[in-house]
């Protein structure tokens, strides 16, 4: 949650600022600020309730004159949206200014303790108290600003990556990490921070991602000293090399980025698939799972965790691993995981799912299960993540940067490479006989192409079709077996992109409680591909029908039986029952992309939503 970006160097920093907060801006959209330093050392800020071209109507007077400073874009944790909570935060001596993503948990003890010491507060916000502890250590222990910053830091509990300004060290900036990401741009005689490298990416291609528990002061004189938090130790710095380009992080000429990234899933599976699929060779090249392939391969069970989206990429996991490894598998919501005592053994094998690689719920439930002796699995689109960094071995997707809050090309680059860890363990072990092992990955080599198919013959019919809906107010998504989750998704994507409330059920469950809710006005999607329960979905499609529901049916290319009975037709290529999720996913994810644009809201940036999680 929360985007941060600092700059200290030759550039307009207000340029170089706002421009990172509007890449960032997907972590979060509820209010932006930023400070910057003039050349008498005093502090020039805005900021606001609303987004980040809110804060621009009122600060481009800052433009040109300044080459230190620092925003913010927020997702509101403590304190409702306004004006006096939006970040930075200045100290009650108007010294140091801060900005922050995370949550200090103990925020409320030092703020008692901190209004006893006569400290005042004019927001509603655990940073304002962090950025006032950070004066009290000063005044009291009589500390340099970096030395401040780091014992204040020791005294609180929680998560955060904040930066941090002192008008009485000019164009330095402190910054600290603790759960949230931080990434520092190397640049030629400049220096960049931000939640992430998309800040950057045009002005060098090196970074240094802090780590938990490190801090770094910055500054063109000295450079970037990093150190631990708790021991004041020197750390050498890491530095990468940035993959990101520029193109990546743009439009590409597509309304939107969710447009744009439903269109990119053909190249994305592809390039998942590169390097690890070798159809010729008959073989799965997996450096993670080859590695350890004894380890998993003798798991008494997997227990995939994740979140949101990553879960539902689990649940199909779960599907593929059981079906074609035989090993027991259990998917768990990472924020109930941690919280219920779990029973984990070094037995275990845990496979955490992230888009960004920093889920805090996914973050803390693996560092429990590898505290129990577990083996942990990370599949990241993120490279150098938290969660890629604290696990035991994993898999990249490479979906490339996914800036649309609502997830599309992670989810189906998330299952190719579950699909996979499934085959790979499943050939291994002896469960998948050589014929069925070739006709799997063949299927699997071709859903690029078959999802490039979808795209060009549905993309039109689903638009049109989709203004149909601009006034429903429920949906119910059906499916059966490896396509239930994919219903469970299909479902997730509207809402959240729509506000149109929407369920997904198991199609056979749609007996025991849901049937009540249909009528003539109820749309009901059902995911009826030929392999896999057809004669089943049938009749559920036949009771829908004798209750007049409004039936979306995703078929492949010829069906009779249900096309006849639905109102509305989407024809999709056959493929591997197994594999189906991947296909039918497209256009469920085009339908809640266009009623979300017919419904006027806004597709990359839904309310109350933020696209990397980093906060429990």
């Amino acid at each position: 949650m929360c985007g941060i970006v600092g700059y200290t160097g030759f550039q307009d920093a207000y340029n170089i600022v706002i421009n990172g907060l509007r890449r960032l801006e997907y972590r979060g959209y509820d209010s932006a600020g930023i400070v910057l330093e003039d050349t008498n050392n005093n502090f020039k800020f805005e900021k606001t309730k609303g987004k980040v071209s809110d804060l621009v109507e009122i600060s481009e007077n800052l433009k040109g004159t300044f080459h230190v400073g620092m925003g913010h874009t927020r997702w509101a944790t403590h304190g409702v949206p306004s004006d006096r909570n939006s970040h930075p935060h200045l100290s009650n001596n108007g010294k140091i200014a801060i900005i922050h993503n995370g949550i200090i948990e103990n925020y409320d003890t030092i703020k008692t303790m901190l209004i006893s010491k006569g400290f005042t507060f004019a927001s509603e916000t655990d940073t304002e108290v962090l950025v006032n502890l950070i004066q009290y250590v000063q005044d009291t222990q009589n500390l340099d600003f970096t030395s401040s910053v780091r014992v204040a830091l020791n005294e609180v509990y929680g998560a955060y990556a904040i930066t941090v300004m002192h008008k009485d060290y000019p164009g330095v900036l402190v910054v600290g990490r603790l759960g949230s990401p931080l990434a520092i741009g190397l640049g030629n005689n400049e220096y960049f921070i931000a939640s992430d490298a998309s800040p950057f990416v045009e002005f060098t291609k090196e970074a240094v991602y802090l780590e938990d528990g490190h801090m770094a002061t910055i500054s063109l004189e000295k450079g970037v000293d990093i150190r631990s938090i708790k021991e004041n130790e020197k750390i050498e710095p890491a530095v990468q090399e940035l993959k990101l380009s520029l193109e990546q992080i743009e439009k590409g000429g597509y309304e939107h980025f969710m447009l744009k990234e439903i269109f990119e899933q053909p190249k994305s599976i592809q390039d998942t698939l590169r390097g690890r699929l070798l159809v010729n060779e008959g073989i799965i090249k997996m450096a993670g799972i080859w590695d350890h392939l004894d380890r998993i391969n003798k798991a008494e069970r997997i227990i995939i965790i994740a979140c949101g989206t990553s879960w539902h990429a689990g649940l199909i996991g779960e599907y593929l691993i059981e079906e074609y490894a035989r090993i027991p598998v259990e998917v768990e919501y990472a924020s109930e995981f941690r919280y219920r005592n779990p029973i984990v053994t070094n037995k275990d094998v845990v496979i955490a799912i992230s888009q960004s690689g920093e889920t805090a719920d996914t973050m803390a439930a693996i560092k429990l299960a590898k505290e129990k002796g577990a083996f942990i699995y990370g599949i990241c689109n993120v490279v150098d993540s938290s969660i890629s960094r604290y696990s035991d071995a994993g898999s990249y997707t490479h979906a490339g940067p996914e800036i649309g809050v609502a997830s599309t090309k992670a989810f189906t680059a998330q299952l190719t490479i579950l699909s996979l860890i499934a085959l790979k363990l499943g050939k291994h072990n002896g469960n998948l006989s050589n014929a069925e092992f070739m006709n799997l990955i063949t299927e699997l080599d071709n859903l690029p192409k078959k999802v490039e198919d979808v795209l060009n013959s549905t993309h039109e019919y689903v638009k049109k079709m989709s203004h149909d809906f601009v006034n429903a107010t429920n949906f119910l998504y059906l499916g059966r077996g490896f396509n239930f989750p994919a219903a469970l998704e299909g479902a997730l994507k509207l809402k959240e992109i729509s506000y149109i409330h929407a369920e997904g059920y198991p199609a056979a469950e749609m007996k025991h409680g849901p049937i009540a809710l249909i009528d003539e006005n109820m749309p009901i999607v059902i995911i009826a591909p030929k392999k896999g329960h057809y004669d089943k979905i049938v009749s559920n499609v036949q009771e829908i029908k004798a209750r007049k529901g409004k039936i979306v049916a995703v078929v492949n290319y010829g069906d009779v039986q249900v096309s006849s009975m639905a109102d509305y037709v989407i024809e999709i290529p056959e493929t591997s029952e197994c594999f189906s999720p991947i296909v039918a996913s497209i256009p469920l994810q085009l339908m809640a992309y266009y009623i979300a644009v017919y419904r006027g809201a806004n597709v990359d940036q839904p309310r109350n939503l933020a696209k990397s999680v980093t906060v429990e």
